[in-house]
């Protein structure tokens, strides 16, 4: 079993910044991609960012050029750095990954959410 444990979110005043972890535990074989995902209210759960096992990266338009992608040093952890938020980045965020498991079973996994909230 592969879980995933979120941190980072919190209160911010818009063009303030956040950085969100995410650490992954368990019976992990190997990790494939993570990334970040957010929904809010109303709206269906959207990418955000997520880098794959090569280190390359992709991100939803509306974050290039604000927010950065990253892993750590373990390959079990990423980070997602959040510069110039707006006010429309206000979501809970879900940290996600793909991972192989030692029982040989391939797991789509995801955290329990973090919530970001930008004010005006």
């Amino acid at each position: 079993q592969v879980q995933l444990a979120e941190s980072g979110g919190g209160s911010v005043q818009a063009g303030g910044s956040l950085r969100l972890s995410c650490a992954a535990s368990g019976s992990i074989l190997n990790i494939d991609r993570m990334g970040w995902y957010r929904q809010s209210p109303g709206k269906q759960r959207e990418l955000v960012a997520r880098i794959l096992t090569g280190g390359s990266t992709n991100y939803a338009d509306s974050v290039k050029g604000r927010f950065t992608i990253s892993r750590g040093n373990a390959k079990n952890t990423v980070y997602l750095q959040m510069n110039s938020l707006k006010p429309e980045d206000t979501a809970v965020y879900y940290c996600n990954t793909y991972a192989l498991s030692y029982s040989g079973s391939n797991l789509e996994v995801w955290g329990q959410g973090t919530l970001v909230t930008v004010s005006p």
